[in-house]
């Protein structure tokens, strides 16, 4: 069982590398998918709300055994739209990736700001 890890940090650029690290060395182990899933939620932040937005990054076990990423920031009426970039286009994948590979997502909105959190899968011990 995995303890759980909260980050507080400004969204940079510069943060999404010490997050991926934080994320590895928390839990032990090479786990590509939790470090993907994890740079795409910052960068979300960081490119649609701007950089040296606060957020913090949580990462725990739920109580039905299942790996949770959560990434909160706090402009809860900034929405998160899926979208089918065309071919030649240099961005807008970062929620297709995440739906790719986490097993569930979503985003919960309250008066505070926003969370966007995804279950991806974890290696085994």
């Amino acid at each position: 069982m995995i303890e759980p890890l909260v980050l507080e940090l400004l969204a940079l650029p510069k943060a999404v590398p010490e997050v991926r690290r934080a994320v590895r060395d928390h839990l032990g182990a090479p786990c590509p998918q939790v470090q993907l899933c994890v740079s795409e939620l910052l960068s979300n932040v960081i490119t649609h709300i701007g950089e040296g937005t606060p957020v913090t990054v949580r990462l725990f076990l739920t109580p039905d055994g299942r790996t949770r990423l959560e990434v909160t920031d706090p402009l809860p009426y900034s929405w998160l739209v899926l979208r089918n970039p065309a071919l030649d286009e240099e961005s807008g994948r970062g929620l297709l990736l995440l739906e790719a590979i986490a097993l569930r997502w979503g985003v919960e909105q309250n008066a505070h700001g926003k969370t966007v959190w995804c279950e991806p899968p974890v290696p085994g011990p």
